[in-house]
């Protein structure tokens, strides 16, 4: 059973409204200060469609975005997302943000303009994955601890 999934807090100027909640997936409405609001969705990898289509961490988390106009909304958007899931969920190693080949999920938004908006957020492209619904380029950020290399070629770590 994937570890449970934490309601994120979102700093000001943003706030958020839970439209459902399970241990697995969330749906929330996600405000900015005189902006209209964005659906988000998450959901824990290992429960989601995502489950067998990388190596994923028990941890990880996917997260959609709906009812966005812009790629610069998106980019603003995803970074708060992913600054409250790793407030929320400090053992999360993996945010994932998943962009359709079909670009069908952003509406007017493209699909490299999806992608270069992710990237904006601190995203970077992983892999082409399929699902059973689509074709599926996979965009993750990590924070600082899963990424940080030790130069010291002659230390051994936890020695």
């Amino acid at each position: 059973m994937p570890e449970p999934l934490p309601q994120p807090l979102f700093a000001p100027p943003w706030s958020s409204e839970v439209t459902s909640w399970s241990g697995t997936r969330g749906r929330l409405l996600l405000r900015r200060e005189g902006s209209k609001s964005v659906t988000v969705e998450m959901q824990r990898c290992a429960a989601g469609r995502l489950r067998n289509s990388y190596p994923i961490s028990a941890r990880d988390i996917e997260v959609r975005l709906f009812g966005l106009a812009s790629s610069d909304e998106l980019t603003t958007a995803l970074a708060a997302v992913v600054a409250a899931i790793h407030s929320a969920e400090a053992h999360c190693r993996k945010v994932v943000y998943a962009v359709e080949s079909n670009g069908a999920h952003q509406g007017r938004i493209s699909r490299l303009a999806t992608i270069a908006a992710a990237e904006a957020a601190g995203f970077r492209y992983v892999v082409d994955v399929d699902v059973a619904e689509s074709e599926l380029s996979l965009l993750v950020s990590e924070p600082g601890w899963v990424t940080e290399v030790d130069i010291d070629l002659e230390h051994v770590p936890g020695s």
